[in-house]
């Protein structure tokens, strides 16, 4: 995929994130309002975080395609991971605060709610959020942006929240016509109590995965290893005693600081012998992940590698 391609396509599927959280915005503030129920409220307080945090991802992801300048010797791509990492800290708090929310309700005997207009809420909400996720997820796997994988999870998410308040909400309209009626206000707020413990995996690895990118950590040993692989093969022919690779993961790209530490009996001629190597390791390597962005360094010291 072609560089402009793919910002278009980006951005692009980071439009349509944008325009769905406007849409469920509406759908579960209006429902809310309709149903009195304190799970739907959250759904929306959920969709109205998502619809924020959309403004700014299209800015970051704008900002991620500059090249370095004088602010940003490096580039733009740190921006990704500290967004994600705001979006995770984000969610976390409003989950914890309608966690304590449902506690308090619990406490007081449970929240009635219009539960058959609830459940048309849930299955409306379930079906839509799904969707966006798998488009969402697919635009993600084509582009290769964290950002749109991170906005693909968030949409996930939020259809299993929807599915949990629709499931939920269908027994409580079914309790609500038979002997344990007493019982069906309860379940809205243990329905958000339930929501939120199952939710709050996602935003922790999301926080876990952004802090990595943050302090320059390696990504997982695995693609490490791969990336050493596959990096030594382009170099079979170069006369060398040891390759000492380093590896950070920073947003989009992957960043690669290479020392090859030759042998006595490497022969150079010219400079551009050394282009011609490094030229040859990162189409390779680009090719198989574009994201790749490599210096390579030669030295013959190996104490200059460690």
């Amino acid at each position: 995929m072609s560089q402009q391609l793919h910002v278009h396509s980006e951005q692009r599927a980071l439009r349509w994130a944008l325009f769905g959280s406007i849409g469920f915005i509406a759908l579960a503030l209006a429902f809310a309002l309709l149903t009195r129920s304190d799970a739907i409220l959250f759904d929306g307080i959920y969709s109205l975080i998502a619809f924020c945090v959309a403004l700014l991802t299209i800015k970051v992801a704008r900002l991620a395609e500059r090249p370095d300048d004088d602010h940003f010797h490096f580039g733009y791509t740190s921006m990704e991971p500290a967004l994600n990492l705001f979006k995770a800290l984000f969610i976390l708090v409003a989950c914890t605060w309608a966690c304590v929310e449902a506690i308090k309700r619990l406490m007081l005997g449970g929240n009635p709610a219009e539960y058959g207009l609830a459940t048309v809420y849930g299955a409306i909400a379930t079906a839509g959020c799904l969707l966006v996720a798998f488009l969402m997820a697919r635009a993600g796997r084509q582009t290769r942006s964290d950002l749109v994988a991170v906005e693909s999870r968030t949409w996930l998410i939020d259809g299993l929240l929807s599915a949990a308040v629709f499931a939920g909400f269908l027994l409580a309209w079914w309790l609500e016509g038979s002997a344990w009626a007493h019982y069906a206000p309860v379940v809205d707020p243990l329905l958000l109590i339930g929501i939120v413990i199952f939710a709050l995996p996602v935003p922790l690895v999301i926080l876990r995965d952004s802090m990595r990118e943050i302090l320059w950590m390696a990504p997982p040993e695995p693609l490490v290893t791969e990336i050493e692989q596959q990096l030594l093969a382009t170099l079979a022919e170069v006369a060398c005693d040891r390759v000492e690779v380093r590896v950070t993961k920073r947003g989009r790209n992957t960043y690669l600081l290479v020392h090859v530490v030759v042998s006595e009996d490497f022969r150079l001629e010219s400079v551009s012998e050394l282009d011609a190597i490094r030229r040859r390791s990162d189409a390779v390597l680009r090719a198989w992940r574009p994201e790749i962005v490599m210096d390579m360094l030669f030295v013959r010291d190996a104490s200059l590698a460690d």
